[in-house]
């Protein structure tokens, strides 16, 4: 990424007083550029979407399972979302779906073995693509990028959870 003026600088004023919004575009740059290319090779060389990587990454975390209330929560998506994501791989044979134990209302997803060794697959080579799109930064670079995030995260939730208060 260069640092040049952005085309919205003309809008937000001077860029050394607005470097917050700067961060921000950078930020959502760099999260577009690494999805468009994790969303191409997922597609290219597996066939599969990257929506159906995540549920199945979080039913992966959740060997026991998860409502799907459960997983748009994780996802951040919503159910009618999950729904269509989850009777695909229904179909597919990579989860299976069924009644709650203790809710008659909800049904429990979880991996199916040929949906585990599928994700297995996956998720080494998205691994690995990861690995490589970030070989431009150092150990030490990832880690201090890593932890300045974990802290926008938090101060994130603090935000939103004072707006809400």
């Amino acid at each position: 990424m260069n640092d040049s003026p952005s085309i919205l600088d003309h809008r937000i004023g001077d860029p050394e007083q607005r470097d917050s919004v700067r961060l921000w575009l950078r930020l959502l740059a760099c999260t577009r550029t690494i999805e468009k290319q994790v969303r191409r090779r997922f597609a290219d060389r597996y066939d599969i979407t990257l929506p159906r990587f995540d549920i199945m990454a979080a039913l992966d975390r959740h060997p026991e399972g998860m409502t799907m209330g459960q997983l748009s929560q994780a996802l951040l998506v919503s159910n009618g979302n999950v729904t269509g994501v989850v009777q695909a791989l229904v179909r597919d044979g990579y989860v299976g779906v069924a009644p709650s134990p203790t809710d008659g209302r909800s049904s429990i997803v979880r991996l199916t073995e040929q949906g585990r060794q599928c994700f297995d697959g996956l998720a080494e080579a998205h691994q690995d693509w990861i690995d490589a799109m970030l070989g431009g930064l150092e150990r030490d670079q990832q880690g201090a990028l890593l932890e300045l995030l974990g802290t926008l995260k938090d101060s994130l939730a603090a935000q939103i959870g004072k707006e809400e208060a």
